[in-house]
């Protein structure tokens, strides 16, 4: 009698850390400016792709709103939150937006003083 072993999935449950975070942008005139000024970044990875653009980072990624306002040609204050949502389809990771430009987390707990979460256990 034989026994079979079911091969290990390679898409098995890990809740390991990835460390990463990370926006999907429109493949568009604005979404791909973001893009080249990210893609100077240490840390960041992007990642064209036809009808999208990847941006992924180790740890946290800053979306500096003046900087991507300059790279479109645009007055400062042209591009802000407003502006990065219409041309962000999907995150993951903490998004914190602020005045001048817009903060991506890995990890929450890294995000913990922009929102105001006390990691203090009680």
């Amino acid at each position: 009698m034989s026994t079979f072993k079911t091969a290990e999935s390679p898409f098995k449950s890990d809740s390991t850390p990835s460390n990463m975070c990370g926006v999907t942008l429109m493949n568009n005139q604005v979404g791909a400016v973001v893009a080249e000024v990210m893609a100077t970044k240490d840390g960041v990875t992007v990642t064209p792709l036809p009808s999208m653009i990847r941006v992924d980072a180790v740890n946290r990624m800053d979306f500096v709103y003046d900087e991507l306002s300059e790279a479109l040609g645009e007055d400062e204050g042209y591009f802000d939150s407003a502006e990065f949502e219409e041309n962000m389809s999907t995150h993951y990771g903490r998004m914190i937006h602020l005045d001048d430009r817009t903060i991506m987390f890995a990890n929450p707990e890294d995000a913990a003083d922009y929102i105001g979460f006390d990691l203090t256990a009680h």
